[in-house]
């Protein structure tokens, strides 16, 4: 029999003293905010199970890879500044986000076949490069089909990179990597779930989905490349999402993030100090030929169609996502319409949300009736009777929903892969698009009004005690795993 440690309660105080000082080290001293009854639930289980909860903390608890300097951009300037609300262009220049530009062309797809030949499109039209980030490559027919389309242009002389998350590569089961290899396709896996613990990694997953073709065309939105994001399962409906593709610069802000994202998955820690600005200089011609045209400048303000990639995620210093929503969320003065699949925010979140509505502030929020995430559904529970209450109309629709969107009055909108949860705001590695142009926010505000309508309203009325008690246990711990 194996004999087990005894330790001495003094030698016990001590490891617990040591599990609480290596907490505040790494959160305090390299200042990583976090939701403070996250906080509390990691300060109590360190103290009443050290020898678990230090393990867990280690492996889960670590939210920013490294904290490099922010490193603002210039203003807005040129013939199409004034296009964009100045409080959202100034915000994200001073949080280190590359500029607002004009686009070729943008379009969305909300069905998911029409959604499917976009991105067979885009990956079809590479000619010279082709860079892939996705969260799911299934093990079905829209797996098969990306996976075959991917290594035929590999065939055909492009350089394919594949960038999956090892967590979301687990529902693949590995089933296409013998057509990828054998193609040529690059492909590798972001962060393995079984890393080092001390580089506070496995905890920390890339929810990015963006294809460039050639530096010049991006496919991206909420999509993951599986069938219950296109046409569905069998038996079932395909989810309610959103995609777009671009012709323009937005393509080459992408891929100046993706090629961060590949060094990472490579293990190259180093590879977050450079600076995005850099690498989206190094690829706004990714393949050595001219970027997308922009349109012509006498085009008319109102035919714009301005946009700028907003990234977010422990590879930036700033948590941008989230202060561009709290920030929408009083510079709003009209409407603010959100489409998200879970919504657990955080205090400063919904706090600024619920003041909005209280002010007078038409706020629309669209959820899915049950999520796919059965333990998201009972975490929104309290941010949902909160808003309510303060006169927000919160419609549940009663298909999955998955897509993420925003709209803030006729200023800005936001379409990409964010949920409007902690995780998503705090812990993963996220993107969305900010568009400015009246087109586009037209477009989604009228998706998410029609979509809102095929819902039924959410009630602000309690529930009883034992499920107050679970929502409150679940929402306090629930988004860090």
């Amino acid at each position: 029999m194996i004999a087990l440690p005894h330790l001495s309660p003094l030698e016990h105080s001590a490891f617990v003293a040591a599990g609480l000082l290596t907490y505040i080290v790494v959160t305090r001293v390299r200042r990583q905010r976090r939701h403070p009854y996250a906080a509390m639930s990691w300060v109590f289980g360190i103290a009443a199970f050290p020898y678990l909860g230090l393990p867990l903390f280690l492996i889960f608890g670590t939210r920013k890879l490294l904290r490099p300097a922010t490193h603002r951009q210039p203003a807005p300037s040129g013939p199409w500044a004034h296009a964009a609300p100045p409080w959202a262009t100034r915000l994200l220049a001073a949080l280190g986000v590359a500029g607002a530009q004009p686009q070729a062309s943008v379009r969305f797809a909300a069905d998911g076949d029409a959604a499917l030949e976009q991105l067979r499109s885009v990956i079809a039209a590479s000619r010279h490069t082709l860079d892939i980030c996705t969260y799911v490559l299934g093990d079905d027919e829209v797996g098969a089909t990306v996976a075959a389309a991917l290594a035929e242009q590999a065939r055909a002389g492009v350089q394919v990179r594949l960038l999956i998350d090892s967590i979301g590569n687990l529902k693949s089961g590995h089933s296409h990597d013998a057509l990828l290899r054998s193609a040529g396709v690059q492909t590798r896996l972001f962060v393995p779930a079984l890393g080092l613990p001390g580089r506070g990694r496995t905890n920390l997953r890339n929810h990015r989905k963006i294809v460039v073709a050639d530096g010049m065309r991006l496919w991206a939105g909420g999509r993951n490349m599986a069938n219950e994001y296109f046409i569905g399962r069998v038996g079932e409906p395909a989810w309610l999402d959103l995609s777009f593709v671009a012709d323009g610069a937005l393509a080459a802000q992408a891929l100046a993030l993706f090629e961060g994202d590949w060094h990472i998955a490579r293990g190259a820690r180093k590879a977050t100090r450079l600076d995005y600005a850099e690498r989206l200089a190094r690829h706004a011609g990714a393949d050595g030929s001219p970027p997308a045209l922009p349109p012509d400048p006498s085009t008319p303000t109102a035919e714009l169609t301005l946009a700028q990639w907003v990234p977010s995620g422990p590879d930036f210093h700033e948590d941008i996502l989230h202060a561009l929503l709290v920030s929408s969320a009083f510079h709003a003065e009209r409407r603010l319409l959100l489409a998200t699949p879970y919504f657990v925010p955080d205090e400063g979140l919904l706090e600024a949300l619920v003041l909005a509505a209280k002010r007078g502030l038409h706020i629309t929020l669209v959820l899915p009736h049950r999520s796919n995430h059965r333990l998201a559904d009972w975490a929104r529970g309290r941010a949902v009777r909160d808003l309510v209450a303060a006169g927000a109309q919160v419609r549940l629709v009663p298909t999955m929903l998955h897509a993420k969107a925003v709209v803030v009055d006729d200023a800005l909108a936001l379409c990409g892969s964010a949920n409007l949860d902690s995780r998503s705001l705090f812990i993963n590695y996220e993107a969305m698009a900010a568009f400015y142009g009246p087109r586009e926010i037209e477009w989604l505000a009228q998706w998410i009004v029609q979509t809102a309508h095929q819902g039924a309203p959410a009630s602000a009325q309690p529930p009883n005690w034992w499920r107050d008690i679970g929502e409150g246990i679940v929402a306090t711990v629930g988004f860090q795993l």
